[in-house]
């Protein structure tokens, strides 16, 4: 009997031991930010770039070195037509942006809180959004000419889609135990769309202000090389027609610098308005 008890106390103990031994969980999630995680993209590719240009992988007929191109880049700021043209399609970019995010806005909220505004602007917003901006340019140019205003309408117009498109599915997406209790406490119209509409479409908003705001670029890049007199994309296509290919990379790079900054000032925005909520990204 002593045998047995001590073999019972044995195995007691080692069972005691398994449980208490701390069980090690598999992290599901990506794991923890990387600092400056976003440049790491970015500079790898520019190291890859550089090798490339200094074994003569890369013919610089091609695809010019990036010594070259920061070399360049110092003489156009030089005479003055690089600040000239950035400033110009800067000041394109934002105006069309700021009218496509009024725009966007105003209809997603009059579809969005309406379903008499549903039926009448979602069906050709759709449309809309299966028809590229840029195929409506032969329209555009015959509508208003080559001027501004063909190219402030290019650009609100590759804007307002996606932000119609993500505040609406905000919108439509608060929960309406929400809107129950809005009712029992007898908010009014405004006081319910300032508490509770608002708030609760704002990440579709930033979301599709993000792709808004590389919309804006992508259309700014093609409205730019149609008989313009100033932009960067006028630069460029001087550029191309005198073979400069590295005022070409200058150009590219300019427009990548700012879609990824534009990008990232959204994306800090989102972080800053959004803090409450806990996701993978935190």
């Amino acid at each position: 009997m002593s045998g047995q008890a001590a073999t019972l106390t044995g195995v007691r103990a080692d069972r005691e031991q398994i449980v208490s031994r701390p069980v090690r969980r598999r992290r599901l999630g990506p794991g923890k930010p990387i600092k400056f995680g976003a440049a790491i993209g970015p500079v790898l590719l520019l190291v890859i770039w550089s090798i490339g240009s200094a074994t003569g992988w890369l013919d610089p007929r091609v695809l010019s070195a990036p010594w070259t191109v920061v070399t360049t880049t110092g003489d156009l700021i030089a005479d003055g037509r690089l600040q000239s043209n950035l400033l110009t399609s800067t000041q394109r970019a934002f105006v069309g942006l700021g009218f496509g995010v009024l725009l966007g806005v105003v209809l997603a909220l009059l579809s969005g809180l309406s379903r008499l505004g549903e039926a009448i602007l979602d069906g050709p917003i759709q449309i809309k959004r299966a028809i590229p901006s840029l195929a409506l340019l032969p329209l555009l140019i015959l509508w208003l000419g080559i001027g501004e205003s063909m190219k402030i309408t290019t650009i609100t117009l590759g804007v307002f889609v996606p932000i119609y498109i993500h505040t609406h599915n905000g919108l439509r997406t608060i929960d309406s135990r929400y809107v129950e209790l809005a009712q029992t406490v007898g908010l009014s119209r405004w006081d319910f769309i300032r508490r509770v509409v608002l708030p609760g479409a704002l990440p579709g908003f930033l979301l599709g202000l993000r792709f808004a705001v590389t919309g804006a670029w992508l259309s700014l890049v093609v409205v730019e090389q149609i008989n313009s007199t100033s932009g960067i994309g006028y630069m460029m296509e001087l550029a191309r027609t005198y073979g400069q290919t590295d005022i070409i990379i200058v150009g590219l790079v300019l427009y990548g610098a700012l879609g990824l900054l534009s990008d990232g000032a959204v994306r800090l925005i989102q972080r800053r308005a959004l803090s409450w909520r806990r996701t993978l990204a935190d």
